[in-house]
């Protein structure tokens, strides 16, 4: 249960966020920002995380994986260039916070998730939370959507070596892509616009993600 001291603490370290991460910085999409200010991202960690839910650094949700930093969601989602329309694959649902942020500024958003707990979770929280333009999928994101269809936007979640090509081939022509493109420990954030069946790709940023496991991302850790 979530006391109003609570609450008026969440609304002071929401606004910190917004002020100093996010507009102090380089987010200028005003769409984005309005949505990193109505999502709750307390309600997507751990409880006794809670009191850091609005801190400019990553944190664990469990499952050896992480939510990530609030700036580098505003980015990514920037760096979509979403107009309230488009359908969104998103490899790497976590906790559901990307996907919540997605959701307030895209037409539906397709979302993939191997570690089953984690998809159980997050579809709970988007539940309660009131959305219901996501579409859920437990299994290997590197492979893309399991149904053959396009996208609009196309978000990676988590750090591959290199665009897998199932997921190149599944953003339309024209579309846009999002992804930390590296090694194991530190990445670069790209973004890619798909023309003549290519992507022409962007380094935004240094950045550091999780390894993305599957196919056509990294093996499974001994």
């Amino acid at each position: 249960m979530v006391t109003y001291d609570e609450k008026d603490r969440f609304f002071i370290a929401r606004q910190m966020m917004m002020q100093q991460h996010l507009r102090g910085r380089d987010i200028r999409d005003m769409r984005v920002l309005n949505a990193m200010e109505e999502v709750p991202r307390e309600a997507f960690v751990p409880q006794r995380y809670a009191a850091n839910a609005y801190d400019d650094n990553p944190l664990p949700i469990g499952m050896g994986q992480t939510i990530s930093q609030p700036y580098i969601v505003a980015l990514m989602t920037q760096a979509l260039h979403l107009t309230g329309t488009e359908e969104v694959l998103e490899i790497g649902t976590g906790c559901g916070y990307q996907a919540a942020i997605l959701a307030k500024l895209a037409g539906k958003v397709y979302t993939v998730e191997r570690i089953p707990e984690l998809s159980e979770m997050a579809q709970a929280i988007l539940g309660r939370l009131g959305f219901s333009n996501i579409e859920f999928y437990i299994g290997d994101g590197s492979g893309g959507w399991p149904q053959q269809r396009t996208f609009d936007r196309i978000i990676l979640t988590a750090a591959v070596q290199e665009i897998p090509k199932p997921l190149t081939d599944q953003l339309k022509e024209g579309g846009w892509i999002v992804a930390p493109v590296g090694g194991e420990w530190m990445q670069d954030l790209i973004v890619g616009q798909k023309s003549r069946g290519a992507l022409l790709i962007q380094i935004v940023t240094g950045c550091r993600f999780v390894r993305m496991i599957g196919k056509y991302g990294y093996d499974e850790a001994p």
